[in-house]
C-alpha cells in the first residue's frame, strides 16, 4: 500500500539538555554526605555513584578524583547558606524567646551536621588538606570570620523588633548569642551539654531568680 502523498512526517525528537557539570557536582556531592557521614573517606566512589543513580564513570568525569570529592563534601558541609535561610525565616511577630529557639535549633543543627561528617571523615584516618578552606560556593561566605559574620546579622535582624528594651545594641547581642550557643553545642557530654531551652532563658532572663 502506498503512504499518502500529503502524509505530515513525524516531528523530530529533541533530545533533552545535559546537565551542566556545575549541576552534575552538586547532584554527586549531595548524594555523598550521608554516605561521607556514615563511612568517612572509607567511602567508594561505587557506593556514591549508586547513591546518586549514575554510572560510576561519571563522578569521575565531575571530579579528578576521590580526594577531590571528598574536598568538594567538606566545602559544602561548612557552607552556611542552608542555615542563614533559616535564620532568614524566623517569624520577627513572634516573642523573642521563640525567635531565639527557632534560631540556635537552627544553627544546632547546621553544627551537628558540620561535626558528623568531618568526624567521621578524621576518624576514618583524613586529615584536612587545608584547599578546603580556600573555596567558596557562588555567592556564598568563604572562611571562618565572613561565615560567623554572616550568621551574627542574620541573627542580628531577630533582635531587632525590642528596639528600646535592648541592654545591648542587637549586633553585639547576636555575637554573645552566637557564641554562647556555639560553646554549648561542644558540651563532651550530654549531661553537661545545656539544652537550647536553657541557654535562651538564660540568655534572655539573666541567671538570678
Amino acid at each position: 500500500m502506498r503512504p499518502k502523498e500529503n502524509a505530515t512526517p513525524a516531528p523530530a525528537r529533541r533530545r533533552a539538555p545535559g546537565m551542566s557539570q556545575e549541576r552534575r557536582r552538586e547532584m554527586i556531592v549531595m548524594a555523598a554526605l550521608p554516605l561521607v557521614a556514615e563511612h568517612g573517606s572509607a567511602v567508594t566512589t561505587a557506593q556514591i555513584a549508586r547513591a546518586a543513580g549514575i554510572g560510576e564513570a561519571t563522578v569521575f568525569r565531575a571530579f579528578t578524583d576521590k580526594e577531590e570529592l571528598l574536598d568538594a563534601c567538606v566545602v559544602e558541609v561548612l557552607r552556611p547558606d542552608h542555615v542563614l535561610e533559616q535564620l532568614a525565616s524566623v517569624p520577627l511577630d513572634q516573642p523573642l524567646t521563640e525567635r531565639l529557639t527557632e534560631a540556635a535549633e537552627a544553627m544546632r543543627a547546621h553544627m551537628a551536621r558540620i561535626g558528623t561528617v568531618l568526624g567521621a571523615l578524621h576518624a576514618s584516618g583524613r586529615r584536612s588538606r587545608g584547599s578546603h578552606t580556600q573555596e567558596e560556593g557562588a555567592g556564598a561566605p568563604s572562611g571562618r570570620a565572613a561565615s560567623f559574620k554572616a550568621t551574627r546579622d542574620a541573627l542580628t535582624e531577630l533582635f531587632e523588633p525590642e528596639g528600646d528594651r535592648l541592654r545591648l545594641p542587637p549586633e553585639r547581642l547576636a555575637a554573645l548569642f552566637l557564641s554562647l550557643t556555639f560553646a554549648g553545642a561542644r558540651g563532651s557530654a550530654a549531661d553537661v551539654e545545656p539544652s537550647v531551652a536553657e541557654i535562651v532563658d538564660v540568655f534572655v532572663h539573666g541567671i538570678l531568680k
